[in-house]
Parts: structure tokens; C-alpha cells; sequence
């Protein structure tokens, strides 16, 4: 075969498979462009609006309606002078009755503290008369001790005492006699003179302790006296008023 015709076969062979390759690959190029193109969200038309129809317009009247006319029900409950005096009525006689509950609490409360402070004052008056008692005890029984030494404080007394002493100088045993008595009688007296003031420091808190029980006990009296008298008048005031008698026509 010459070589011309071989060339020219070649040349053919190369411009077909030129050709498949580009039908090949536009085919695939197409085939990618259909992939991303269906990956694209679709847009959908929104729906058409439509008019409402009659039996839907009449009940959304009918509840306009119903909530006009109740909010003009509230107004002119609201508004009405005569539920505005009744509750205003209310209120005041719970407030009047809250305030009776704690005037009550209150006196209650002082009525507790004054028991108390009755009973400790009374404790108190007790106690203090009990300590005069002994006061006045001891103070009895020293001044007739003292007496004792007034009476061996005499000279015959003392020279009688002395004389059972053996001794060649009764003097000095009578003078010793006489100086341990003196002592004696100072101390004594020196005691005395405390318990004179102890007793009249207690005869002073005795009349104190007295006084507050017998301002305890007046308070308390009147106390209970106001109670009483609260409790006719409030009584009274809750009575029902009689019902007119009818007057006889002439």
C-alpha cells in the first residue's frame, strides 16, 4: 500500500477518535450541569389567600360582641356607686374588727404583764417582811444582851464578880472586868446600831413594795371595769332596734 494512503488513513483514525473524545466529554459536562442544577431548591409559589367566608365572619362578630358586652358589664359593675359603698363598708368593718382583735391582744398582753409584775412585788413584800422579822429578832436579842452588860457593868456587880479571883490586886482584876464589859457593850451597841438601819431600809421597801401592789391592783380593777363596760356597750349596739308600733288611726 503507499504511504500516502497510510498517512491519510492515520489522519482519519486520529480526527475520529478527536471527535468521540469531544462527544464524550460534552455528554458528561451536560450530565454534571443536570446534577447541580436538580441540587437547587425548588421555589414554590405561597398559597393564594383566601376571603373568609360568611359563617366564620358572623362568629368572630359574635365574639366581639360577647367581649364588648362583658367588658361593659365590668365597667358598669365597676362603676357602680352603691357595690362601691358595700365594699367600702366591708372593708372598714374588717378593719374595725382587725383593730378590736388587737386592742384586745394588746390589753391582753398588759393584763399578763401586770399579773406578773403583781405577783414580784408580792414575792418581794413577802420576802422583805420576812428578812425585818429576823431584823427585829436579832435587834431584840441584842438589846437584852446590852441590858445584861448595863447591869454587870455596875461597880457592886463587878466587885461580886471578882471576888471568887485569887489574887492580891482585886483592883486591876475589877478593872479588867470592867474594860472587857465596856468592849462588849460597844460592840453591841455598834451591831445595834446596824440593825436599826437595816430595819428601816426594810420598812422602806416594804412601804415601796406595798405601794406598787396596791398601784398594780387599782390598774388591773379599772382594767377589768373598762372590759365590763365594753362588753354592755358593744352588747348594746348589737341589739336590733325595736320595730315601730303602728299608731292607731283616730
Amino acid at each position: 500500500m503507499p504511504k500516502q494512503s497510510i498517512r491519510k488513513l492515520l489522519v482519519a483514525t486520529a480526527a475520529l477518535f478527536l471527535v468521540l473524545g469531544f462527544l464524550i466529554v460534552d455528554s458528561s459536562a451536560q450530565k454534571k450541569k443536570r446534577r447541580r442544577r436538580s441540587s437547587v431548591p425548588r421555589i414554590t409559589n405561597p398559597d393564594i389567600y383566601q376571603p373568609a367566608t360568611s359563617e366564620n365572619a358572623n362568629s368572630n362578630a359574635d365574639n366581639n360582641a360577647n367581649e364588648n358586652t362583658n367588658a361593659n358589664t365590668n365597667t358598669q359593675q365597676s362603676e357602680d356607686p352603691e357595690s362601691m359603698k358595700r365594699t367600702i363598708r366591708t372593708l372598714s368593718n374588717q378593719v374595725d374588727k382587725l383593730n378590736d382583735k388587737l386592742n384586745s391582744m394588746e390589753q391582753s398582753q398588759q393584763s399578763l404583764v401586770d399579773l406578773e409584775r403583781l405577783s414580784r412585788a408580792e414575792q418581794r413584800s413577802a420576802q422583805l417582811r420576812s428578812e425585818l422579822r429576823d431584823v427585829q429578832a436579832k435587834k431584840a436579842d441584842l438589846e437584852a444582851h446590852l441590858e445584861d452588860v448595863d447591869f454587870a457593868l455596875k461597880p457592886e456587880n463587878i466587885e461580886r464578880a471578882t471576888q471568887g479571883y485569887g489574887t492580891t490586886r482585886p483592883e486591876e482584876v475589877r478593872e479588867q472586868r470592867r474594860k472587857q464589859l465596856e468592849a462588849e457593850k460597844q460592840r453591841g451597841q455598834a451591831q445595834l446600831e446596824q440593825l436599826r438601819a437595816s430595819e428601816d431600809r426594810l420598812q422602806q421597801a416594804i412601804a415601796t413594795s406595798d405601794a406598787e401592789i396596791d398601784r398594780l391592783q387599782k390598774k388591773m380593777d379599772a382594767a377589768d371595769r373598762a372590759a365590763i363596760e365594753n362588753a354592755k356597750t358593744k352588747a348594746q349596739e348589737n341589739q336590733p332596734l325595736p320595730s315601730p308600733t303602728p299608731t292607731p288611726s283616730p
